[in-house]
């Protein structure tokens, strides 16, 4: 039985709030064209153990990105606040919205998107984007 790591964050305005349950510190790197399109760069980001709790609703924006997947954003100030999978309970919170400096990047995933640019120094999990979505039982040309 593993503990769940709880930590609070919320939007640059305050507007949104969220309390997630990890099950590790564990971040993800995802190189994919659209997240770099979303944030200007890598989505940088931790998997919740069930689906966060979010306050401040009425300012919270969904975004369909894909047919099977939604990201949210606040509707006030811009600030990303989530990725999720529409047929499982998957959540990816970007790590710079959550409390605590205890994060360990673990692995990447869209490697074959990464552009040339960029590289980290740590040793990761590097995973396809067809073989994230084995991993989630998704259609690899979804």
């Amino acid at each position: 039985m593993s503990l769940l790591l709880e930590r609070h964050g919320q939007c640059l305005c305050g507007a949104v709030q969220l309390d997630c349950r990890l099950d590790n510190s564990d971040v993800s790197a995802c190189h994919c064209q659209t997240c770099r399109r979303w944030g200007g760069g890598p989505l940088l980001a931790v998997e919740c153990a069930q689906p966060p709790v979010i306050g401040g609703g009425d300012a919270l924006g969904i975004h369909a990105s894909s047919d099977w997947a939604e990201r949210g954003f606040c509707i006030h100030c811009g600030t990303h606040l989530f990725y999720r999978l529409k047929a499982e309970p998957h959540y990816a919170i970007p790590v710079g919205l959550l409390e605590g400096e205890d994060w360990s990047l673990a692995s990447e995933v869209f490697i074959e998107e990464k552009p040339a640019w960029y590289c980290f120094a740590n040793q990761t999990r590097q995973l396809t984007g067809a073989e994230l979505f084995a991993e989630h039982g998704q259609p690899d040309d979804a």
